[in-house]
């Protein structure tokens, strides 16, 4: 892989596992120095232990970043150990499953603080250190939301999920215009079904795999289906991309199914 970020200093919220996990890997062999975040520090520091075995530089730490208050000061102290931040991952989410006339206060609540009011501070405070670092100024300053097909699709009996993924990528155009005379570039993926440890199960199911046949394909993606956007997005390739949203899905949310 070539090494497009070498020398940056990169962060990957909710890292532990799934496209977390995945994510770090791609950007520490693409060069950046990575920081991996998750609620459970023993994962990610397994994840960091991963990353230096194969020649790559990582540091964990644990950050759960439904508490805002903890963003900004664990953010300082990566940059203190990693040098100057120029890369968010904005990835820690949760999946607010639950139909609309059972969900509880607690539930919405839990969904809208790491999808949501997580993602803005995140980004307030890896726009602040850009500015105060210089990354802003030299035009490599790049934040990448993760949404989903959820930011314009109705995904069935995940009305907290859905909402709170529209509000992510309305959020990306929002800092994007207001953080574009600063040079930051604020973009959002926003990918289908990939198969992880939290949905395995289910796709092996008699109902999981009538979804799997309802897609236009056939077929859930992969992964490395996301690693030439996330690679653009992170690197010179986004120097004139900012607001953007790149729906990665494999067809699967376009009308009239399988």
């Amino acid at each position: 892989m070539e090494r497009i970020l070498d020398g940056q200093t990169a962060i990957v919220t909710g890292a532990s596992g799934g496209l977390g996990a995945h994510f770090a890997r791609v950007l520490a062999r693409a060069g950046a120095k990575v920081a991996v975040t998750a609620r459970r520090i023993e994962l990610v520091e397994a994840l960091a232990g991963e990353i230096a075995a194969e020649g790559g530089q990582a540091m964990a730490l644990r950050l759960d970043v439904a508490d805002a208050h903890a963003i900004a000061p664990a953010f300082a102290e990566i940059e203190a150990a990693l040098g100057p931040l120029s890369i968010l991952v904005n990835n820690a989410g949760v999946g607010g499953e639950g139909l609309a006339m059972d969900l509880s206060i607690e539930d919405w609540d839990r969904t809208f603080d790491v999808n949501v009011r997580g993602v803005f501070f995140a980004a307030q405070a890896a726009a602040r250190m850009m500015r105060a670092n210089g990354t802003a100024d030299a035009g490599l300053s790049r934040i990448i939301n993760i949404a989903s097909v959820a930011s314009f699709t109705v995904l069935p009996g995940l009305s907290a999920y859905n909402a709170s993924k529209s509000a992510a990528a309305m959020l990306t155009k929002s800092l994007a215009r207001e953080w574009s005379r600063y040079g930051i570039a604020v973009n959002a993926i926003c990918p289908g079904y990939i198969e992880t440890d939290i949905n395995a199960d289910w796709f092996k199911t008699e109902g999981g795999q009538k979804q799997v046949k309802g897609f236009p394909r056939r077929r859930l993606m992969d992964a490395t289906d996301l690693d030439a956007p996330l690679l653009m997005l992170a690197g010179p390739a986004a120097r004139a991309i900012s607001g953007s949203l790149f729906t990665i899905d494999d067809g699967q949310s376009l009308p009239g199914g399988g």
